[in-house]
């Protein structure tokens, strides 16, 4: 029997714990409203709408112990359900954070919160459903809650969509004022970019560099839609890409030109998102095979990294501010999944052909 083998922990760059429990409900109802990202949100909306800090903690400490058993070693935790179901504030301001953060301990997780600024549900329109606990009155009841946090945290902004732009700039510098990571959604859905072009002028990544929001602390989630114009200017300021492959085919967005962004030499990282799969090797091969097939190539991530999965805990973990990467994990060379694998190749084996099921627990 082959021993035992220690590779790099995986870390999710991009959770939203307690969306783990949309797992077919998402689909029922997204088929019955027409069965597209937009007419999903209506079920997220229902599902946190219903959430107390105790069943925020339940679902996270669900999710992540998953994650750990799956061979997540770290998670940025993209977090936007912030007030009571009316909008109210908590009398404890950050309790749902506070709720998050106690799992992850729990879990044995390493977990850095990502408070999301949240001020409309696009340009013009009103709060939806649960979205009312989304929502701050203006930017300074939002930083001023992100300081009250006592936990591990970056910051970010929702969406160009749920922020204007003198938002996106006050982050930017607070985010620069304290050292922190910042994170965003951006160009994950071809209307976004209509709505963000009708309003401002430019696309998402535009309006991003505008306001001083790309970095090298910064990572903008999913890049999907993006043109030669975006791609240069991620890579021209360091921001990191972190694509969510088993969700964003979930949901119907798209994959990202991962080798536009590997030619510019944008860093990639992975998320679980809405967390459907918690199976890290299963994002990463589908991010490798998405890349392949983008230009019917078999010169993709793996042959320009070698060991993409290291590659990608690293970016992982610069996306989330982690002074150290986290502890290692082992694996079983002798499952099938990777039985007669030379520990030379092994790096090639758990891009392409491994799974979950590899972890020793």
């Amino acid at each position: 029997m082959a021993a035992p083998v220690t590779i790099p922990a995986m870390v999710s760059a991009h959770s939203h714990a307690f969306q783990r429990d949309l797992r077919g409900i998402g689909e029922r109802r997204s088929q019955a409203a027409g069965d597209d990202f937009w007419s999903w949100r209506h079920a997220m909306y229902a599902l946190a709408g219903a959430l107390d800090p105790d069943a925020m903690h339940a679902a996270a400490l669900r999710t992540y112990t998953e994650m750990v058993a799956a061979g997540y070693g770290a998670v940025g935790e993209f977090h936007y359900v912030h007030h009571q179901a009316d909008g109210t504030p908590y009398a404890q301001p950050n309790a749902m954070a506070d709720a998050v953060a106690a799992a992850a301990r729990e879990a044995g997780i390493a977990c850095v919160l990502l408070p999301a600024a949240y001020a409309r549900a696009g340009y013009g329109r009103a709060p939806e459903g649960g979205q009312r606990r989304f929502y701050d009155p203006d930017v300074e009841s939002f930083l001023a809650r992100v300081d009250a946090l006592e936990h591990p945290h970056g910051i970010a902004a929702h969406s160009v969509r749920a922020v204007p732009a003198d938002w996106l700039e006050a982050i930017a510098a607070y985010a620069d004022a304290h050292d922190l990571v910042r994170h965003v959604h951006a160009s994950e859905q071809p209307r976004e970019l209509e709505e963000c072009r009708a309003e401002h002028g430019c696309s998402p990544i535009e309006l991003l560099e505008r306001t001083g929001f790309l970095g090298q602390r910064t990572s903008v989630v999913h890049g999907i839609h993006v043109s030669e114009r975006d791609v240069e200017l991620l890579a021209r300021s360091g921001t990191t890409v972190v694509s969510c492959p088993t969700t964003e085919g979930n949901l119907g967005d798209g994959f990202p030109p991962a080798l536009a962004y590997r030619d510019a030499g944008v860093p990639l990282a992975i998320g679980t998102d809405e967390n459907l799969v918690l199976d890290p090797f299963e994002e990463v091969r589908e991010l490798e095979t998405l890349a392949r097939r983008e230009r019917r190539t078999r010169d993709a991530l793996l042959a320009h990294h070698g060991d993409l999965w290291a590659e990608l805990a690293r970016a992982g973990a610069h996306s989330i501010g982690l002074a150290a990467p986290p502890a290692p994990i082992r694996v079983d060379a002798d499952h099938p999944r990777l039985r007669g694998v030379g520990r030379a190749d092994l790096p090639l084996a758990l891009a392409t052909c491994a799974s979950a099921a590899i972890v020793l627990r």
